[in-house]
């Protein structure tokens, strides 16, 4: 899981996808943290994602970066303790002008049933499962 936690790091910007209905919606992200023995993502409860999330938990998610892409399948399941998003918004302190561990708006989500397969054209893909 720490390398997956690396990749999407050093990635930056990563892609994730949900299913709104049949039509898949796919949109860029950035925060990724590691906590309680937990990969997590944050978005607001106020867009899209967090009510395709809520319909569907079943996700992708894609990196790219040097040569290596980076697909996640996982479930996305909220963790709605005010500590796991504190830890959260002090990983990206820059998010507090737009969020709050308090606000009633502020989600996080851990990564459960993930398979992260790295590969590349010039190597055999690798898979991690947690």
């Amino acid at each position: 899981m720490e390398s997956v936690y690396e990749f999407l790091k050093q990635a930056g910007t990563y892609y994730l996808a949900t299913v709104e209905g049949d039509q898949p919606r796919v949109r860029p992200f950035g925060t990724v943290n590691i906590f309680d023995g937990g990969l997590y993502i944050q978005t607001g409860r106020v867009k899209p994602v967090s009510k395709q999330l809520a319909a569907n938990p079943k996700a992708e998610i894609c990196a790219f970066k040097d040569g290596t892409w980076l697909r996640i399948a996982c479930e996305l399941v909220e963790d709605d303790r005010v500590e796991a998003r504190k830890a959260m918004l002090d990983a990206y302190p820059s998010l507090r002008s737009m969020y709050d561990e308090n606000d009633g708006n502020t989600q996080v989500f851990r990564l459960i049933n993930a398979t992260a397969t790295f590969a590349s054209f010039t190597a055999a893909p690798r898979v991690v499962t947690f």
